[in-house]
């Protein structure tokens, strides 16, 4: 069950959105995803950050989701684990559309999460931490952040078109279940074992 588990984080899963009716990209805390194409980008945040960087000529662009902003050394785990930590998400991300030819010098950048929706974790506002962390790195990378909305009190759905830039954004101030804040909680848990020194 656990490997099943780890096998769904691996991947973001594709899906055809009826409503905006266009091919999409669910991203899940620990994912990125970049295309070339009009795939939409996806994904739901409590205290964990997405940041959507495009490059604004070529429209090459893509989506993170990540927590916890520090560096983990841990010879036991893959790369793939690294993009669950935000450094790591970030400069994946980044490489991965240079990669695919996009250019540095045309890169912005619209960040949004970082809600303080995880009880329990009041010593450690992850939220707040998380969406400092995504500030500091666009300023220290010299991404212009050209949208934001970060920190508050709830939850967002966020939908991202990289080759137009365009990002619809849902706040979610009541939840129906407590999917969002458990996965978050797991993620969390999960990190948190994994962190030495």
């Amino acid at each position: 069950m656990a490997n099943e588990a780890q096998k769904l984080y691996e991947v973001p899963v594709p899906y055809f959105d009826p409503y905006f009716q266009r091919a999409a990209v669910k991203l899940l805390p620990g994912q990125y995803y970049v295309t070339t194409g009009e795939t939409m980008l996806v994904t739901t945040l409590g205290s964990c950050v997405a940041a959507c960087v495009r490059d604004t000529k070529s429209g090459i662009g893509g989506m993170n989701h990540f927590m916890l902003p520090a560096v983990i050394r841990d010879d036991q785990h893959t790369v793939k684990t690294f993009t669950k930590y935000g450094v790591y998400a970030m400069q994946t991300l980044l490489e991965t559309m240079y990669n695919m030819g996009a250019n540095p010098a045309h890169y912005e950048a619209k960040v949004f999460g970082g809600g303080k929706v995880l009880d329990g974790f009041e010593q450690c506002d992850v939220g707040s931490q998380n969406a400092r962390f995504i500030e500091q790195f666009m300023e220290t990378h010299h991404i212009p952040i050209v949208a934001r909305d970060l920190y508050q009190d709830y939850a967002r759905k966020v939908y991202f078109l990289p080759q137009s830039g365009e990002v619809c954004m849902k706040r979610i101030r009541r939840l129906n279940n407590t999917t969002i804040i458990d996965r978050e909680k797991q993620h969390r848990s999960c990190l948190s074992r994994r962190v030495v020194g």
